[in-house]
């Protein structure tokens, strides 16, 4: 059972560490593990904690091109935007502020409740990457619990933060699994008293080897005008109490959507003065530079011999959304998909899930025109649900909307879980009171989603549940394997 650590406790610890610098409070983040290898993201800090809630937040306006005032939105997309730092401030010293710095960061590791430690080599952070460095661990074992410090120097020692994960278990080995999944993770819809959000503190109660997030992790869209900007959002997220305390304890993989890429409903080559000097290919850059990742952003990862998991990309690769739709019109790609099924065919895990950013099968909001449940990708929608229709245990997770719910497709048969959103804050755009003959559950609220896979009499079993923001159990549902 791994050890819940309160924001208190990080603090303690680190104070114990804090010495003369360079720090991490930024935190770490353990990803893409599979049963042999492991990335650790490390970011060098100048200062041990966040710049509090005393400090000013940055304001946006925007230039009226016919007065030259600068006004609020008022929802035009054709003003170009003008940041205004109050009371003499700048990009270092405002609310949630966590400066860079240079210096260097190693790991060391063992096999939990082993004195048997291993060190990878001192690597200095990139400058040109907001400080940030990932670490590749390999040869590690299958199904097995580590240990892991992080540890810090420049002309002296810095800070060290502790963490633990589990590998993946072998390919042949039948073991329980559990992961969570989350969305929307908005950080004016905090909802924990010590900064953050309360779904983290419940997932960990809950013991998981592994963690899903879905995209829209930050939102861009009103105050990151600038690369600078884009930075300050991963910053002043991942110094959050809950969020520190949370990824030094559970190995994650990360997905974006459009708040967390660029703006609402993006896709590549928009024109929009929107998002001032901010560009596209920047935050696509800025996204694989916070978080731990491998060569491409879609991959596939199995857990043990009844479970697959493919991550998709949802971003990079899309059709415009007004594009009319047809047999060009994809969010995927070509190449994306072609791995997709193939890598789906190939596999040979009980049960295989595909985790999508956007819903594939909905229902969505009519007005909405941005995933395949809408109206806009129906081609490429209908293509993707026949073909998981056509495998054995199969079935979708999805992130982006701020509902939870369980949906069957109507033509197809395809299931899917929609997680909902990070808190009850930022939950809405549906009703509860409109159900339809898609949904099997349906709840606007905040929370986060379970899977477990399992043996049964040796018989493999996959249970989802949806839990609210304090881990209280909301829905369950139960799949047995077919033969």
């Amino acid at each position: 059972m791994k050890t819940l650590f309160t924001g208190f406790c990080i603090l303690a610890l680190f104070a114990n560490s804090y010495g003369s610098g360079p720090y991490q409070a930024t935190g770490i983040k353990i990803c893409e593990v599979d049963q042999t290898s492991a990335i650790v993201w490390a970011r060098l800090t100048k200062i041990p904690q966040r710049m509090d809630k005393s400090h000013p937040r940055p304001t946006v306006r925007y230039r009226n091109p016919e007065t030259g005032e600068l006004e609020r939105r008022q929802g035009r997309r054709t003003m170009a935007p003008v940041v205004l730092f109050p009371d003499s401030s700048d990009i270092h010293t405002i609310e949630g502020a966590v400066p860079g710095a240079l210096g260097d960061v190693r790991v060391r590791y063992a096999v939990e409740m082993s004195d048997e430690w291993k060190s990878t080599s001192w690597y200095a952070v990139d400058s040109d990457r907001d400080f940030t460095r990932q670490i590749k661990l390999t040869d590690l074992k299958p199904g097995t619990s580590y240990q892991i410090e992080v540890q810090s120097r420049a002309e002296t020692d810095g800070q060290t933060v502790s963490g633990r994960f589990r590998t993946a278990p072998s390919v042949d080995r039948s073991a329980r699994v559990v992961f969570h999944v989350s969305t929307g993770q908005a950080y004016g819809d905090q909802d924990a008293s010590e900064g953050g959000y309360r779904i983290y503190a419940s997932i960990l109660k809950r013991d998981p080897d592994f963690f899903v997030h879905t995209g829209d992790i930050v939102y861009y869209d009103s105050r990151a005008k600038n690369l600078s900007l884009a930075r300050w959002h991963w910053a002043r997220m991942y110094s959050l109490p809950t969020n520190v305390a949370f990824h030094r304890e559970v190995a994650s993989y990360f997905i974006k959507d459009d708040h967390d890429t660029w703006m609402n409903d993006c896709w590549p080559g928009q024109q929009t003065l929107f998002m001032g000097e901010f560009t596209f290919e920047q935050g696509l850059a800025v996204f694989r530079e916070q978080v731990g990742m491998g060569d491409r952003t879609y991959r596939t990862v199995r857990w043990g011999k009844d479970l697959q998991v493919w991550m998709v990309e949802g971003r990079d690769f899309r059709s415009p959304n007004p594009m009319p739709d047809g047999p060009e019109k994809t969010i995927w790609g070509k190449e994306q998909k072609a791995w997709f099924k193939d890598t789906v065919r190939a596999s040979d895990a009980t049960f295989r899930i595909l985790i999508s950013p956007t819903p594939v099968v909905g229902p969505d909001r009519e007005r909405k025109n941005d995933n395949h449940a809408n109206e806009g990708f129906t081609f490429e929608g209908d293509e993707l649900r026949q073909f998981i229709a056509g495998q054995k245990n199969m079935v979708v997770v999805c992130g982006d909307r701020h509902w939870q719910y369980v949906s069957v497709d109507g033509e197809t048969g395809v299931r899917e879980y929609s997680c909902g959103p990070a808190s009850d804050d930022h939950a809405g755009g549906w009703s509860n009171d409109k159900r339809l003959p898609e949904h099997r559950y349906l709840n606007v609220i905040g929370g986060f989603l379970e899977g477990v896979v399992d043996r049964e009499n040796d018989i493999p079993v996959l249970i989802f549940r949806h839990f609210g923001v304090d881990g209280n159990l909301l829905n369950e549902d139960r799949l047995v394997a077919q033969e």
